[in-house]
């Protein structure tokens, strides 16, 4: 593969490499994906929120095709709401980005179906090279061993949004204060969930972004559940 989406990465993360499973609630990770598309685009400048509108501002291509095709969509169609977007989105997008890693080398589809009740498949890593790079780049920021990059920003935006803190091979212990970690993160590159419109003056369409993702993971799986003592 010559380029990596967010939203690809987001599902590396998600899935195991070796059992193929998705280990997050999928309805949260289908959510991530589409938010992460978005700012995506966002990011290179392709679209901005206005007035909570998504708005095309650049129609030209990104060169990666998924998110050629949703940038394509929002130019075809009347400005919708963020939310509109992240709910529309996330249909078959994980199966799209499934196939198209599948297509590429990175992941394997196995079928696994038993006795042709249930059709079931699995997706273990072949080539983890992608998933690898996400990694380290999330762990240095993490050990705050360099400048983070707005593309890594987003990623631990895009991470803590979805809940996805275990698939990062943390100790239990150490989950709740990573989450804290990445939404610093986030919000050193101006991409904090709690930031209006108004109140960004960094990146106000992808503050905007991850704070509806927030909802829409909060709407989907109710609130955080704090962690138990001992």
């Amino acid at each position: 593969m010559t380029s990596v989406a967010l939203a690809e990465e987001l599902l590396l993360l998600a899935y195991d490499d070796e059992t193929g499973r998705c280990g997050v609630p999928v309805i949260a990770l289908d959510l991530g994906m589409a938010a992460a598309i978005l700012v995506d685009l966002v990011l290179h400048g392709r679209i901005e929120v206005s007035d909570r509108l998504v708005v095309p501002v650049d129609a030209s291509p990104t060169g990666h095709d998924i998110n050629d095709e949703v940038l394509g969509r929002i130019g075809a169609e009347r400005p919708e709401p963020a939310a509109f977007w992240l709910q529309r989105l996330r249909h078959n997008l994980r199966q799209h980005v499934l196939d198209r890693l599948v297509a590429h080398g990175v992941l394997r589809d196995q079928d696994v179906t038993a006795w042709d009740v249930l059709r079931v498949h699995r997706y273990p890593m072949i080539d983890s090279s992608l998933e690898e790079a996400a990694r380290r780049r999330l762990s240095a920021a993490l050990a705050g061993e360099s400048a983070t990059d707005e593309w890594t920003a987003a990623l631990a935006a895009l991470v803590a949004a979805v809940r996805m803190e275990p698939t990062l091979g943390l100790s239990a212990d150490a989950l709740h204060k990573a989450h804290q970690q990445l939404e610093e993160i986030a919000a050193a590159a101006g991409f904090a969930s709690g930031a209006t419109l108004e109140q960004s003056t960094v990146r106000p369409s992808v503050a905007f972004l991850i704070a509806e993702l927030y909802h829409a993971v909060r709407a989907a799986l109710g609130p955080v559940r704090p962690a138990s003592a001992g």
